[in-house]
């Protein structure tokens, strides 16, 4: 029975596959949700890939040596489990009855970090491709940095129709190509299905000439998606691909062998009937109860790795001999790629007028060389954003190059950044103008719910980018990224503040996905005491820029708005009367503060006021009233716009002043 359906199957190959499949129906069944076809279809490939093509050791899930696999259509996240738990891993069979359950180490979509061989998490459709190219490039550069003795790995992903329909692949694709990335594989599920119904509802595309277009390898199996030996042999013919990336397109058949389910949409979302399931189990020849798992599978699959699980030993036993050069490998793992020593920065002196991103600049300069997981690049904007290394640029001729022309593919760039993150080693950089973190958005939310340390460097971040006018003057955004749980929104006060804070984002072992917002225009750096209270306060996401006991009002503000807040500050001391400036850089970090020290700093019994050149949603938690754009922009020179928009110090004066019943 198993060799006619699954070609080339031996014995526990045949009982994976079959167990799986029952797993892939039971589950959602179970849970009322789910999505069983896929997951069933795509069974022998799984196989294949766990059993004869991956480079991997179930009783080691975090080897730094192994091959990565995405599963970027997360939906089919019951195959990905089956797979785990038939092969060893540590998912038991509770793990798999609890799948969609709440706190389940088994969710609805992979989620990296919750289940053994989850490398990134997916669901959103495309971004596991964009992923496996960051993988990529992790690995390329690792491999040129130690040697294929301490670093040899490839990265597999499993693809939908979906995921080839979304936007994003076809950034990601070329890139890859572009960049010849030849440990990059993809299997391609060709089967015609999605939601709607026929992907002829809405595609015709030629993915085979689209991918050969972008300079992939394409190897067209048709229809052996339960041919183990022809799947192996595209692997193998991947594997033996030196120049560049490989698709491998699979013709499948939904929800195969359920007959009444195979095929249709239904089979894409719908758990199965209890009658389709029992139908279905008596073709696999498998017992008619829900979740009868095999106690024996995991360990005898195991044990069949052995000639994998050597390949471990010997990559271990390499690592002593490679000495130094082996414990810096496993130190970069350790921390990131994390700064390895603190190096002194050149500040900027008090008073002079720059603009935050020249600060990165100096950034780059001063400690790029010392962080060893460092990669930066932008969407097309290096010479406005300043995320400039001085490495050669990633591509075939230079492997192990560290800067990353991404190209105008901003939503690409986001994913790319994660897959390196999530893949060890590394602390990526990537930026553009603030405006276009629309495209990035996707990106940036899973950055933020993986919990991977990914720079996004913002410039332009507001009207303040003049005649460019509404397309290009992010008054919304700050808001709108402010609202994403885990993501730092950081908008420094100063170029020595951004200094600072991306020291920090580099030194530590563990950082958060940041996105650091900075101006376009120059404005004045902080002064001695103000950079005082800027270098303790900064990192707490809130400080108190100038106090006073008598203070009759408090004046917050972040980016440029400060110093304009600074001066508004001096024109009412003139007046005779005093104020408190506040800086509220990042509205997170702020949070995680005691709340004895976010009382200390916003003092909500005296009158306030917030400035900033955005929305004004939102401000309500921290003052009394906020100055602000509620508005789109416009089409004029920066300086003329924050007039128009009453972004100034003036606007603090007057409100103050009627706020007291004061003449200006």
């Amino acid at each position: 029975m198993v060799d006619e359906l699954f070609t080339g199957a031996n014995n526990l190959e045949g009982r994976a596959i079959r167990e799986i499949m029952a797993v892939a129906m039971d589950a959602p069944a179970q849970a009322k949700s789910g999505h069983s076809g896929t997951a069933m279809a795509l069974a022998p490939l799984g196989v294949t890939l766990f059993g004869r093509l991956m480079r991997h050791d179930p009783t080691d899930a975090q080897w730094i040596d192994r091959d990565r696999i995405i599963l970027s259509c997360g939906h089919a996240s019951i195959l990905q489990y089956g797979l785990a738990h038939s092969f060893g891993y540590d998912l038991g069979d509770e793990d798999l009855r609890g799948f969609r359950r709440p706190h389940s180490r088994t969710p609805g979509h992979p989620e990296r970090g919750v289940t053994p061989t989850v490398e990134v998490t997916t669901g959103p459709l495309g971004q596991g491709i964009a992923n496996g190219v960051g993988m990529a490039i992790a690995e390329r550069i690792l491999r040129t940095d130690f040697g294929d003795d301490l670093i040899d790995h490839r990265t597999w992903v499993i693809a939908g129709d979906g995921c080839l329909e979304e936007g994003i692949s076809h950034e990601a694709a070329s890139l890859a190509g572009s960049l010849g990335l030849d440990r990059l594989t993809i299997f391609y599920d060709d089967n015609h299905i999605t939601i709607d119904g026929p992907t002829e509802l809405a595609m015709r595309d030629d993915a085979a000439g689209r991918f050969r277009a972008y300079g992939w390898h394409v190897i067209e199996l048709g229809e052996r998606a339960n041919d183990l030996d022809a799947l192996e042999a595209a692997g193998r013919e991947a594997m033996a691909e030196t120049s560049r990336p490989t698709l491998v397109i699979v013709r499948s058949h939904i929800g195969f062998p359920a007959a009444a389910m195979m095929d249709r949409r239904e089979a894409h979302g719908t758990p199965f009937s209890a009658t389709v399931i029992t139908e279905t189990k008596a073709i696999l020849g498998v017992a008619d109860t829900a979740f009868s798992l095999d106690p024996d599978l995991p360990s005898e699959m195991v044990e069949a790795l052995v000639e994998r699980r050597a390949q471990h030993t010997r990559w271990e036993a390499a690592m002593v001999a490679a000495g130094e050069r082996g414990s810096r490998l496993r130190s970069q793992f350790e921390t990131g790629g994390a700064m390895l020593e603190t190096v002194a920065v050149d500040y900027f002196e008090g008073g002079k007028l720059v603009a935050t991103r020249k600060a990165m600049q100096r950034a780059m300069d001063t400690w790029a060389v010392h962080t060893p997981g460092l990669t930066a690049g932008s969407a097309d904007l290096t010479d406005n954003t300043g995320v400039l290394l001085k490495s050669p640029s990633q591509g075939a001729a230079n492997p192990g190059g560290r800067q990353i022309h991404y190209g105008i593919r901003e939503f690409a760039m986001g994913a790319i950044l994660v897959g390196q993150a999530a893949h060890g080693g590394f602390r990526p950089i990537g930026s553009t103008f603030f405006v276009f973190s629309d495209y990035a958005r996707p990106a940036i939310r899973l950055a933020a719910l993986s919990h991977v340390g990914t720079l996004f460097v913002f410039t332009h971040d507001s009207v303040g980018v003049g005649e460019d006018g509404p397309t290009h003057q992010p008054v919304e955004h700050l808001m709108a990224l402010r609202a994403m749980p885990r993501l730092h929104v950081v908008r420094p006060s100063d170029a020595n503040e951004t200094l600072d804070l991306v020291e920090a984002f580099l030194r530590d072992d563990n950082p958060p996905t940041t996105a650091l917002v900075l101006s376009r225009q120059d404005f004045a750096v902080l002064g001695d005491d103000e950079r005082r209270a800027s270098h303790e306060g900064a990192p707490r996401g809130g400080y108190v820029v100038r106090d006073a006991d008598d203070a009759r009002f408090t004046l917050v503000a972040t980016g440029s708005e400060v110093a304009a807040a600074i001066t508004a500050n001096d024109r009412l001391r003139e007046m005779g009367i005093s104020t408190r400036v506040v800086a509220l850089p990042c509205w997170t970090c702020f949070e995680q503060q005691p709340r004895e020290y976010r009382d200390a700093v916003l003092r909500r019994s005296t009158p306030s006021v917030a400035l900033e050149a955005g929305a004004t949603l939102g401000w309500s938690r921290y003052v009394d009233e906020a100055i602000g754009i509620d508005a789109f922009g416009l089409s004029a020179p920066g300086d003329y716009v924050f007039d128009y928009f009453n972004i100034v110090a003036q606007s603090l004066v007057d409100h103050v002043c009627e706020f007291l019943g004061v003449r200006p």
